[in-house]
């Protein structure tokens, strides 16, 4: 995947969440347009009421669920979402990913989108 776009209420907002409690880097494309760099993929934002055209039928904050990998151990994660004041909802549980088994941790951005952090487990382990 190259990208995709969040439909948010507050650019700053979320710029800084991903920023301080994901550690994502975030950039200022053409227009002052904000994107937020992650490996080699991004999400655009686009702030409700102000989507770029052409765009969803129905943008709406908070109607995401994504699922982030990190090599980051997760219980380093959840440390660092507990520095940042942010709750945890479940985990860490395993589940099913797109490339196979994963340890994960649900929590919700400011706009209330579903984010999982996972860590990619080999076919033998049993966490």
């Amino acid at each position: 995947m190259d990208h995709l776009v969040l439909t948010v209420r507050d650019i700053a907002k979320t710029c800084t969440f991903y920023s301080n409690v994901l550690d994502m880097e975030i950039r200022t494309t053409d227009g002052n347009r904000k994107a937020i760099h992650f490996g080699k993929a991004k999400i655009n934002l686009h702030r409700q009421g102000g989507e770029f055209t052409p765009h969803a039928l129905a943008p709406t904050p908070g109607s995401a669920d994504l699922c982030f990998l990190t090599k980051t151990p997760i219980d380093q994660v959840i440390a660092r979402l507990d520095r940042c004041r942010v709750k945890l909802l479940a985990g860490p549980v395993q589940r099913t990913g797109a490339t196979g088994r994963l340890l994960s941790i649900y929590f919700r951005d400011p706009d209330g989108n579903l984010l999982e952090v996972a860590n990619p487990l080999s076919s033998s382990s049993t966490t």
